[in-house]
């Protein structure tokens, strides 16, 4: 598969230039003429530094794959084959790496693979659960009505993403400058003061020592002290990925003061949302279970899916195992246990999940109104210590004169 740098000439005259992948030199020519373009110079920069740097660099993200889902959507449901809805696809991105996954993924199924085989080579970018999906619309021959589903579930997932983000960014912001300006005091300032604060031969304050003494470690150890965070990340971040890490990380996110209730909330939408899915295309229950455990994305909800696969071989209900756990609310139980008892389970977890969307949109929504005090509180109690420290002595000091 590779990459063609080209300069042409549109019907008017006028020159165009840009990048397309293809298989082969041909059919590079060949999607210009498509494109009602006249060739005048291609290349191949496959191995140039500066495609693999962009390639690096712009990977498709989230918003990319929602995009590719709605549209695929779109043409399946207008009856376009779906070698062609990938050709136009590939035409239509402007992502190199898109283009080039794209690319591939058309040549597979175009030389007889099918489409979840050909999806699944590229697992970095399609999740278990989008496979999954698509091998069941594969199957049920409703790959139209899946995608669907799909491309409006993904749509949510994503809105939902964009909200938490929006809703960490002021205190994320404030929390970051807070610290910026501590180190900066405490390098620059606090040592300007110190040789004026020392030369009084007055007993300073404990509060005034004790900021001096941080600042001199600030001085002496900066260096020392950024090696050793750093380390300390990366240590945290290696443990993270063991087992044991994963599972205590997980734990610890839900029994998070204010942030804690709001993860459990969105990773039971994860779940329901994606069980729901999963059983409109016509999934088996266990096999639609296996598969929104792993994309609940916390070892705690995947230990409870396990548990409900065991409970469902030995005949009971997916409800009865959700009653006895601490981390799913009351009401999803009762609800699941309708389902079940009607036959429409499906729908059923429609509603719990449209139902913690708005409970979670709120929180998210009145986030920054929850942080506010806990913030106010944090610059007030800095505030009151340089105040103590500082301010205090050099006014009992100018007051002696």
């Amino acid at each position: 598969m590779a990459i063609y740098y080209y300069k042409a000439k549109n019907q008017d005259g006028r020159s165009r230039s840009g990048h397309l992948v293809a298989l082969s030199e041909n059919e590079a020519l060949g999607k210009l003429r498509r494109r009602e373009l006249s060739p005048v110079k291609i290349r191949d920069v496959s191995r140039d530094l500066d495609t693999r740097i962009s390639l690096f660099l712009f990977k498709p993200k989230n918003k990319d794959l929602v995009i590719f889902s709605r549209q695929f959507s779109v043409m399946i449901s207008a009856g376009v084959p779906v070698v062609e809805s990938l050709k136009v696809m590939v035409d239509q991105s402007s992502n190199l790496y898109m283009q080039r996954m794209i690319t591939q993924i058309t040549s597979e199924v175009d030389g007889g693979a099918t489409l979840s085989d050909a999806l699944g080579k590229h697992p970095k970018f399609f999740s278990y659960f989008f496979i999954n999906i698509v091998r069941s619309g594969e199957t049920s021959g409703k790959l139209d009505e899946v995608l669907n589903y799909l491309a409006d579930e993904m749509e949510k997932n994503y809105d939902m993403n964009k909200k938490f983000s929006g809703a960490m960014i002021y205190p994320a912001f404030i929390i970051s400058a807070l610290g910026g300006v501590a180190v900066m005091l405490m390098v620059f300032v606090i040592p300007q003061l110190t040789s004026v604060l020392t030369e009084t031969g007055t007993v300073l304050p404990l509060s005034t020592r004790v900021v001096l003494a941080v600042s001199g470690f600030f001085q002496k150890y900066l260096i020392l002290l950024i090696i050793s965070l750093g380390t300390l990340i990366f240590l945290i971040r290696a443990y993270i990925r063991t087992p044991q890490g994963t599972r205590y990380a997980d734990e610890l996110l839900l029994r998070l003061p204010i942030f804690g209730d709001l993860f459990n909330k969105i990773y039971l939408i994860r779940f329901t949302r994606s069980l729901s899915t999963l059983l409109k295309g016509g999934v088996t229950i266990t096999r639609a279970l296996e598969v929104a455990g792993a994309v609940a994305g916390n070892t705690v909800y995947q230990d409870l899916i396990k548990k409900t696969l065991l409970s469902i071989n030995d005949g009971r209900s997916i409800s009865s195992v959700m009653e006895a756990s601490s981390q799913i609310p009351k009401m999803v139980p009762q609800m699941v246990s309708i389902g079940e008892r009607t036959g429409k389970l499906d729908m059923v977890l429609d509603k719990v999940t449209d139902f913690y969307s708005r409970e979670v949109t709120n929180k998210l929504n009145n986030l920054s109104t929850l942080l506010e005090p806990i913030i106010m509180v944090v610059l007030g109690v800095g505030v009151a210590v340089m105040v103590a420290a500082v301010i205090l002595p050099m006014y009992n000091m100018a007051s002696q004169f």
